[in-house]
């Protein structure tokens, strides 16, 4: 019975854990744009637990009117990739157009490929497993307030004195499903840029289990671990750190911004 159960509520993976649900019947609302998104380059380090580096990635932000293309992508030591493109609006509130995320390698138990169009409602998963590649496309009535590949521009925008936002995200399990996350601000943290302290705002990311599943996770050991957002506030927010699982059962990982070296300049010291 335990081993069912626990098959039961494998899932599939995003830029948080994903985890088996019934989707919340609570009004979606999207997420207004405080700040608006821009044409960026960033560099990341993907790390473990210990500090040892896994990945290093490249986030990648063009704005066309006001449709913005995002593409964050981590390439591994081990040659494992982890690939996620977004497009969407920022008209007045973040609106998704079409997400496509790519795990695969070595890093990855149950690599996948998932891609969604938001404004037809069709889900497509591309796996692989032990019988081959398998494609599943289904049709959902999307939310508003659907984030999958927007995470952290929803972040930079969740004022800090909301108690909790809640919104949806498509999840593969392995079939998608369509599931709720609860967006919490925990405080203000310190850090430090080259010796200069700084703080940043702690952000705590929830996925509800709803259902059954909810009320069967914690007895077998599945409660899902939360994802930790660290945004430094200000007129313009500015993303510093991520912590948590990049899929289902997985490690906790740690991503944070990378500085150039130059091998010919001195490492100075505020």
């Amino acid at each position: 019975m335990k081993s069912a159960l626990a098959q039961r509520l494998r899932c599939g993976s995003f830029t948080v854990v994903l985890v088996c649900a019934f989707h919340s019947g609570a009004q979606a609302e999207p997420i207004p744009v405080h700040h608006v998104e821009g044409t960026v380059h960033g560099f990341l380090v993907l790390r473990t637990e210990e500090g040892r580096v896994l990945a290093v990635g490249d986030l990648s932000q063009v704005v066309r009117d006001e449709k913005v293309t995002s593409r964050l992508l981590f390439r591994f030591k081990d040659g494992s990739v982890d690939d996620e493109t977004t497009v969407f609006s920022q008209g007045g509130t973040f609106q998704l157009i079409t997400n496509r995320h790519i795990q695969k390698g070595p890093s990855f138990p149950h690599p996948v490929d998932l891609s969604i169009d938001a404004r037809s409602g069709q889900v497509t998963v591309r796996s692989t497993g032990k019988d081959g590649k398998e494609v599943t496309t289904e049709h959902f009535d999307l939310p508003p307030d659907l984030v999958n590949g927007l995470i952290l521009s929803i972040a930079k925008n969740i004022r800090p004195d909301t108690p909790e936002t809640k919104v949806s995200m498509i999840v593969v399990t392995p079939k998608p499903r369509l599931v709720k996350l609860a967006v919490s601000p925990r405080g203000e943290e310190p850090f430090s840029l080259v010796g200069s302290p700084r703080k940043a705002m702690r952000y705590e990311i929830k996925i509800e289990l709803g259902g059954v599943p909810g009320v069967v996770a914690p007895l077998i050991g599945k409660q899902p671990p939360k994802v930790q957002i660290w945004i430094a506030g200000g007129q313009a927010p500015a993303f510093v750190r991520e912590e948590g699982p990049r899929y289902e059962g997985g490690p906790i990982w740690s991503i944070q911004l990378a500085s150039p070296v130059w091998p010919d300049l001195p490492r100075s010291v505020f």
